[in-house]
């Protein structure tokens, strides 16, 4: 993860000293999930305009309650928040891109896409009732692969995090055991394992262990060369997490259709889906108590959606389509307004 921490020294956090008091950074906290593009984001957003952005990648359910108490001007969650806690908060919610978590594990001889495993096989592992990789059910799954009779050693996120609610609603989709005995959320009571802080602690704690597995946002994966598993989806094929299979799960989504954007990826229909893949959301209220800053925050979010696909995509997340960013830029214009009522962005003609 050093290459994020340069990023962060070279423009996120330490633009102060450059910027005049009128373009104050912008303050952010909360998805680790999306901090790789919203540290690439930033980067190049400072380049242009000479604005930082201090997100602090605490995890989603840390980063929701820095927002409630208004400790800073957005936040991010990859849980998207119902209705009734947005109303409750006078929040804002909207999606900014779309991406995968992977299981990744640590087995000798294995390397990344060698393993297959499928819902109900990976829910019994974080149950704790698959306790070897050598288990029957995972060498069904895999009877061309040489597994070695190695104890499987559980990595999870210790912080309350959006990447355990997406993981967490897929295996109670896919496994009844687990939804009437751990269930999904932030943050879960897990049977077996070792807690690990943000998705940099749970990649860096599965390289760290042989026979481990534990879940990541695909960046994740890739920055550190973690082995990941394929999974078979709901279609029943054998898929690799890559941005065409992110895609395909996010490609008949009805965005504009669930309140607040707040659509669930997980055990998508389709051959070339990938079954663990979720959105991404920013947390804003509609009436702020810093005009200002509210108002730096949703340019610079506009001008991610404007500019920044193409680095999104190298980072394996994918771009919102254009129709949901058109809405999300009407929503900005209907509801976020300063005391006196008058809206802090007014879209493009």
């Amino acid at each position: 993860m050093k290459a994020f921490h340069r990023l962060v020294a070279a423009g996120i956090v330490a633009a102060a000293a450059t910027v005049p008091a009128v373009a104050a950074d912008i303050s952010g906290a909360g998805s680790t999930f999306a901090y790789p593009i919203y540290s690439k984001w930033a980067e190049a957003y400072k380049k242009e305009t000479g604005i930082g952005v201090n997100y602090q990648p605490i995890g989603s359910g840390d980063g929701i309650m820095q927002i409630q108490n208004k400790e800073v001007t957005f936040a991010a969650s990859d849980m998207p928040l119902s209705v009734v806690d947005l109303d409750t908060d006078g929040l804002l919610q909207f999606p900014t891109l779309t991406a995968g978590v992977v299981p990744v594990v640590n087995i000798d001889g294995v390397k990344p896409g060698d393993l297959v495993l499928d819902g109900s096989t990976l829910a019994r592992i974080f149950l704790g009732e698959i306790k070897s990789w050598s288990d029957a059910a995972i060498r069904r799954l895999n009877p061309n692969v040489k597994l070695p009779s190695q104890a499987i050693r559980v990595v999870y996120r210790s912080d309350g995090s959006g990447t355990t609610f997406v993981f967490t609603d897929y295996l109670g989709k896919v496994s009844a055991d687990w939804r009437s005995k751990v269930g999904s959320t932030t943050a879960v009571e897990w049977p077996v394992g070792i807690g690990a802080r943000g998705n940099e602690g749970a990649a860096r704690g599965v390289a760290a262990m042989k026979g481990a597995i534990g879940y990541v946002e695909y960046a994740y994966v890739k920055q550190n060369k973690l082995t990941y598993a394929r999974l078979m989806n709901k279609g029943g094929k054998a898929v690799a997490p890559t941005i065409e299979s992110f895609s395909a799960a996010a490609a008949s989504a009805n965005w504009e259709g669930a309140p607040g954007f707040g659509v669930i990826l997980t055990n998508e229909g389709g051959a070339a889906s990938w079954p663990i893949a979720g959105a991404t959301f920013i947390l804003i209220h509609k009436q702020p108590g810093d005009p200002a800053a509210a108002d730096a925050a949703l340019k610079f979010f506009n001008w991610a959606y404007a500019k920044g696909g193409k680095m999104a995509e190298e980072l394996d997340y994918v771009p919102m389509p254009g129709k949901v960013v058109s809405a999300v830029q009407r929503l900005w214009a209907a509801q976020i307004k300063d005391a006196s009522g008058k809206p802090l962005f007014v879209p493009s003609k």
